[in-house]
């Protein structure tokens, strides 16, 4: 990376933005209730979540973030199944975090990296199985350098 493009990922640039009365209270609302020091620092983290879900709009798009889904460990042949599914996508599961819950639950944590269109056919397939009883896929446009690389 050229000196000039390490430097201008530091530096913040200025806009101006005009708002309604009321969004601009509602925003101040949110600021306050939320802890950013100004409001440049919430109007940035809306904007970097606007750019992350349109990045989540092209299937080609390398994203990493996490899987996390809720299931009855007493299902037979369930964690079989999940463990089939996590090593037919092995290129995309970096690791996977497992908690034990109340009732026999588990509450797992995968942490994934892959084209978005790859990430969600794993997610649409775990989700599926028999005995996950809820979960969902969360994204971030940040990568882990080493796996998937540009």
């Amino acid at each position: 990376m050229k000196a000039d493009q390490k430097t201008n990922k530091t530096l913040a640039q200025r806009i101006s933005v005009s708002l309604p009365a009321r969004l601009a209270t509602a925003l101040d609302a949110m600021v306050a209730a939320r802890g950013f020091q100004n409001r440049s620092q919430a109007v940035a983290e809306m904007i970097e979540q606007g750019l992350i879900a349109h990045q989540q709009e092209d299937g080609q798009t390398l994203m990493a973030g996490t899987i996390t889904l809720f299931y009855d460990s007493g299902k037979t042949g369930l964690l079989q199944e999940l463990a089939r599914i996590e090593r037919a996508h092995v290129e995309e599961c970096i690791s996977s975090q497992h908690v034990l819950l109340e009732g026999g639950y588990i509450m797992e944590v995968v942490l994934v990296q892959g084209p978005v269109h790859r990430l969600r056919a794993l997610t649409n397939q775990i989700l599926a199985c028999k005995g996950v009883s809820s979960g969902g896929l969360t994204l971030t446009s940040k990568l882990i350098p080493q796996v998937h690389g540009r």
